[in-house]
C-alpha cells in the first residue's frame, strides 16, 4: 500500500485522458532553453559526449543529444530543460535549439507528403525495426500502446508484417548486420509509406555515430517523415508527433 502511494505521489494518475494536453513532472527533460548568459563556452561544448552542443551561438542539436542533462547541471544559469515533450518534427533543422529561442518545435507543413493526410488520417499501421538499438526506445514504443497512453484509440498501431504496414519506425543507429534486413522490410511495405526515426541513435547515430559497425546509407536514399528525439523517446513525444504528422490540414 505504501509503495502504491509513493508511485501515485511521484507519477500522478497513470491513465492519461488527453495525451495532447497532459503535463509532465519536473524530472522529465524535454525541449531545452538556452539563455544569453556569458559562460565558458569551450567547457560547455567539451562536456557533451555526442558533440550535440556547438558555440557561436550556443546551440543544442536534439538529434544528437542524449538528454543526460550534464550541460544543465554544470551551467544551470545557461541551460535548462523544460517539460515540453512535443519535440518531434519532420524538419531536421528544427531540432537545433539556439540560445535565446523559446519557441515550440513544430512540423513544417511544406515537407509533409500530400498523401499522408489523405490515406493515414484515420488509421496508421506501423512496422517497427530495431536496427541495433539498446532496447530502451523499444520499451517506450511498447508503452505507447498500453492502457495509460492508449495510442490505438487514434487508430495508430504496430503490426507484425511490413505488408500490413503504412510505414516503418526505426530505432537504433542501423548496424551493418541490420542494413539489409531494414531495406527488405521497407521494400515490402506498400506505397505510399512513411519513415519515422525514433530516438537519438536512429536520428544521428548517437554515441555510435563514428563507429565502423554502423551503415546508415539507407537514410541517404529516402525522405524521413518524422524525427522523434529522445534517449529514449517518451511515448507522449512519439504519439503527438505522429498525430501532428497525419492530421487533416486545410
Amino acid at each position: 500500500m505504501i509503495g502504491n502511494v509513493k508511485i501515485l505521489t511521484h507519477q500522478g494518475k497513470q491513465y492519461i485522458p488527453d495525451v495532447t494536453t497532459t503535463k509532465l513532472s519536473g524530472i522529465f527533460r524535454g525541449r531545452p532553453e538556452i539563455n544569453k548568459e556569458n559562460i565558458d563556452t569551450k567547457a560547455l561544448v567539451a562536456l557533451c559526449p555526442t558533440d550535440a552542443i556547438a558555440a557561436n551561438p550556443v546551440r543544442i542539436d536534439l538529434g544528437k543529444c542524449v538528454f543526460c542533462g550534464e550541460c544543465a547541471f554544470a551551467f544551470p544559469e545557461k541551460i535548462k530543460f523544460t517539460t515540453d515533450y512535443k519535440i518531434a518534427t519532420n524538419d531536421r533543422n528544427n531540432l537545433i535549439i539556439k540560445e535565446g529561442e523559446t519557441k515550440n518545435i513544430i512540423l513544417n507543413p511544406v515537407l509533409i507528403k500530400k498523401e499522408i493526410a489523405n490515406f493515414f488520417n484515420g488509421s496508421l499501421k506501423l512496422r517497427h525495426v530495431s536496427a541495433g538499438s539498446d532496447n530502451s526506445c523499444e520499451l517506450e514504443l511498447n508503452a505507447c500502446s498500453n492502457v495509460n497512453f492508449d495510442m490505438s484509440r487514434f487508430g495508430i498501431e504496430f503490426v507484425a508484417s511490413p505488408r500490413h504496414a503504412d510505414g516503418i519506425v526505426i530505432t537504433g543507429p542501423i548496424t551493418q548486420s541490420m542494413a539489409e534486413p531494414l531495406q527488405i522490410c521497407y521494400d515490402a511495405i506498400p506505397t505510399p509509406k512513411i519513415i519515422i526515426l525514433a530516438g537519438t541513435d536512429a536520428i544521428s547515430g548517437g554515441i555510435f555515430a563514428d563507429s565502423p559497425a554502423i551503415n546508415r546509407r539507407f537514410l541517404e536514399k529516402y525522405q524521413v517523415d518524422l524525427y522523434v528525439p529522445g534517449n529514449p523517446i517518451h511515448p507522449l513525444t512519439f504519439i503527438n508527433g505522429v498525430l501532428e504528422l497525419i492530421r487533416k490540414r486545410k
